[in-house]
């Protein structure tokens, strides 16, 4: 099977749906600097820029879906506390269906707060309770489960081993969704691999399976053996296990088995990637397709997000750029539908991605000394350039000179440009998180007046450059003389 016939599966999808039974966690991300020893301990005083939540556990795999296309609706428990209720919000805002979210009180929605400084973390504070739900509140979680699985193409039971899928809880979801026909796909915790007793499969990666088994795998050549073992201890349909830098194998119980080869180019961050396996996975079998395409798909998507700082989730285009798809066909201007592909292919690739942004009015000296300055600090270089409407706004009503089209022109033309888009905000706020680059570049001058986009790229293990400026070239000066000169 060839990245060709992956596309087609891929193109092929439609929008399975996908019913998640787990763990709900809410993830914080503390983010600043570290700026001297607290005089009340020894212990550093972290002065914060950045407070930003995101899904984790059950809902990283439900963004990973969504993110896909896919239909989602998530079974799970939160507190009668604002984490609980910035969960549900969070889950409702890209689309998944919360109906089936339990909220159970004297119970903490589980929150997993991480201090970051320098790209890294240098504390974690857990908000939890692990213990076993009451019978009461297990019995009113899974009402209604027969008439979701109903609706379902697969069901994926995500399993962090904060109490909500108990032993009985596992039983009966198995149970329902084996008996209506439905693929049943487990993200496995602890060593005890009987719980899963039914399932379709189940994702350990390899410390995972060593633990479950009680004995270490030195070589790739004794993972098969122990797949075996695991299905047959679980009477599963399948084992599929990931390998970090060595890929995915999987073994199914007809004894079709291969190992595919890692896709990553670079890898940063390998939080989450569990999740994103295990929702490709789900996807793919939801649309009725063979394992071993959802194994290829998954270990695709896996490879683009490695290569991002914290759980990540992957398009359908970025996926589809991955395997050939979605280049640009209009040389280096990119159209704003275009530019996640373009940015997928490069991070396929494992570049490293510098950003930078301005109006490029009339092109001189100076700019092209500072472009190549920003390209040396990369290995591709995008540049966003304001459209005629913000720098009207920016500049007054006689600027631009030369229009966006001639402006995109001109600097797609340049050597060390690689790709240039358009954005009409009068900040490059939402472009730049669009982006997240590896660098973002401006200049000097902005030094004393506050980079935008600085905290969101810093927060997410990006770097902010400075560049020199060439004394005595601008565009302003250049409109200035030829003023002076028409006079």
């Amino acid at each position: 099977m060839d990245d060709r016939d992956l596309l087609r599966t891929l193109d092929d999808l439609g929008t399975p749906r996908v019913l998640i039974v787990g763990d709900l966690i809410l993830d914080r991300y503390v983010t600043g600097e570290v700026v001297r020893i607290s005089p009340e301990a020894p212990i550093p005083v972290l002065a914060a820029r950045r407070d930003e939540h995101r899904l984790g556990g059950a809902g990283n795999v439900a963004a990973n879906l969504r993110s896909m296309e896919a239909e989602v609706e998530v079974i799970g428990v939160v507190g009668n506390d604002g984490r609980g209720r910035m969960l549900v919000e969070l889950l409702g805002a890209i689309g998944v269906e919360t109906d089936g979210v339990l909220t159970v009180r004297d119970r903490p929605t589980t929150d997993k707060t991480r201090m970051i400084s320098g790209g890294q973390q240098i504390l974690r504070v857990d908000f939890e309770e692990a213990g076993p739900l009451a019978a009461e509140d297990a019995q009113r979680l899974l009402a209604g489960l027969s008439a979701r699985v109903a609706k379902a193409g697969a069901v994926v039971l995500s399993d962090y081993g904060k109490g909500v899928l108990g032993d009985a809880a596992l039983a009966e979801v198995i149970r329902v969704a084996r008996g209506a026909g439905v693929p049943v796909l487990v993200d496995p915790k602890g060593s005890d691999y009987g719980r899963y007793r039914g399932a379709t499969l189940v994702t350990p990666n390899r410390k995972e399976v060593e633990e479950a088994l009680g004995r270490q795998l030195p070589d790739l050549d004794d993972v098969p053996a122990a797949a075996e073992e695991l299905a047959r201890i679980a009477d599963l349909d399948a084992v599929v296990v990931t390998l970090g830098a060595d890929g995915i194998y999987f073994r199914a119980r007809d004894g079709t088995e291969d190992r595919v080869p890692t896709m990553a180019r670079a890898v940063f961050d390998v939080t989450g990637a569990g999740d994103t396996v295990i929702a490709h996975l789900a996807l793919v079998l939801a649309a009725g397709r063979p394992l071993a395409q959802a194994v290829r798909l998954a270990n695709h998507a896996a490879g683009i997000v490695v290569g991002r700082r914290g759980a990540a989730s992957v398009t359908r285009a970025e996926l589809a750029a991955a395997l050939g798809a979605g280049r640009r066909k209009t040389g280096a201007i990119l159209a704003a539908e275009e530019l996640q592909a373009q940015l997928a292919e490069w991070r396929a690739e494992g570049k490293r991605i510098a950003f930078t942004n301005g109006c490029f009015d009339v092109l001189h000296a100076g700019h092209v000394d500072y472009l190549r300055r920003a390209r040396a600090r990369a290995d591709v270089l995008l540049v966003g350039v304001n459209d005629d409407a913000s720098v009207r706004r920016l500049k007054g009503e006689a600027r631009p000179i030369n229009p966006l089209e001639d402006r995109l022109c001109v600097l797609a033309a340049l050597e060390m440009v690689d790709a240039v888009v358009a954005f009409g905000e009068d900040t490059p706020e939402r472009i730049i998180r669009e982006v997240t680059p590896d660098v973002l570049v401006k200049g000097e001058d902005w030094a004393q007046k506050g980079v935008v986009g600085r905290d969101w790229v810093e927060s997410h293990g990006g770097e902010v450059y400075l560049a020199p400026l060439v004394p005595g070239r601008s565009t302003t000066g250049i409109v200035e003389r030829m003023q002076r000169r028409g006079t």
